[in-house]
């Protein structure tokens, strides 16, 4: 059995499409049908409803769709174990939203050139809805994204949990808003410094309002944690942030943060891919790791930067198994 058709048949039943499919695997639209009527001929029974708009698997397609991505995974751990340390060529396509690679990504960038010195790392800086987009349509090979607590990653991609992180309230300590005992309502009277919309610590605050069925005013929508906190600092509005990101800013003195009853949404940061070629099985396993431990050390009290052979000595843990959900 030739990995590649499994691959081919998996990227039409999560593109739909046997022309987006081809476009993910860099493949001509016959030279795609051809691996997916191999499969077909090889398991001699139709995997596909050809007639559905878009393409949808028959019931024995599902089965196979199930099991044929163990099979790869199976297959890319195994290639990847075996790689390490091997020369990889070519570039990695990453997408990243601004919080989490202000936070975490220069280390893992550093462990990606030392250990794949002729790999190319093109980052791609972006909200995590939009970095969903470009991955599922194969514009990027793999996003960190952070999404709200009850949501769950896309289930037709390869998810692996990176970390949690809470959110807190904050206010300018001179502002007339009591530190304890705030309800969600009393908040709600408050105007907010947030990012632009797609943001997922804003995304956190708009889902806690919407379900009390409570107003959400925006005073200011400014990028960037740091300036955001001189504007709350300075009274305009009251903020959102995670405690690494107030540990770290020059104005978490002119801030109180806020004991609001009823709010405690937090954000988990996942990375995640579709079937990529097994030439990056052993980079993105090298980035997953080395940015979990980033995450971790940050998460503990860390500053957020290390020395690096305690960075390496962190990310030559081994990973845990990946959660597909």
């Amino acid at each position: 059995m030739n990995t590649r058709d499994i691959e081919a048949f998996i990227a039409v039943v999560e593109a739909g499409s046997m022309v987006r499919a081809a476009s993910r695997l860099h493949l001509t639209q016959p030279g795609l049908t051809r691996r997916v009527q191999s499969l077909e001929a090889l398991i001699g029974v139709a995997l596909l409803d050809r007639q559905a708009k878009p393409l949808r698997p028959t019931a024995a397609g599902h089965e196979v769709y199930e099991l044929g991505k163990r099979v790869l995974l199976a297959t890319d751990d195994l290639m990847s174990r075996a790689a390490r340390g091997a020369e990889v060529v070519g570039e990695l396509r990453l997408g990243m939203p601004p919080f989490l690679s202000d936070m975490a990504l220069d280390l893992p960038i550093d462990r990606l050139r030392e250990q794949f010195p002729r790999l190319t790392v093109r980052v791609t800086a972006g909200w995590s809805p939009g970095l969903l987009e470009q991955v599922e349509s194969a514009r990027l090979d793999a996003v960190a994204a952070l999404l709200p607590d009850g949501v769950a990653p896309p289930a037709h991609l390869t998810a692996r949990e990176l970390g949690r992180y809470t959110t807190q309230v904050v206010a300018a300590r001179g502002m007339r808003v009591p530190a304890a005992g705030l309800s969600l309502r009393e908040l709600s009277g408050h105007a907010w410094v947030l990012n632009q919309d797609g943001c997922g610590m804003r995304s956190v605050l708009r889902r806690a309002l919407d379900a009390a069925h409570l107003p959400f005013n925006v005073a200011v929508e400014a990028f960037g944690a740091e300036l955001q906190l001189s504007l709350v600092a300075r009274g305009i509005g009251i903020g959102v942030v995670t405690p690494e990101v107030l540990a770290r800013s020059a104005h978490r003195d002119a801030v109180q943060v806020l004991d609001v009853r009823g709010f405690q949404a937090g954000l988990t940061a996942w990375l995640l891919h579709a079937p990529l070629p097994r030439r990056l099985g052993a980079p993105l396993a090298l980035l997953f790791d080395a940015l979990r431990a980033e995450i971790a050390t940050a998460q503990a009290g860390g500053s957020g930067a290390r020395a690096p052979d305690a960075m390496r000595a962190a990310a030559a843990q081994p990973a845990p198994d990946s959660t597909a959900p």
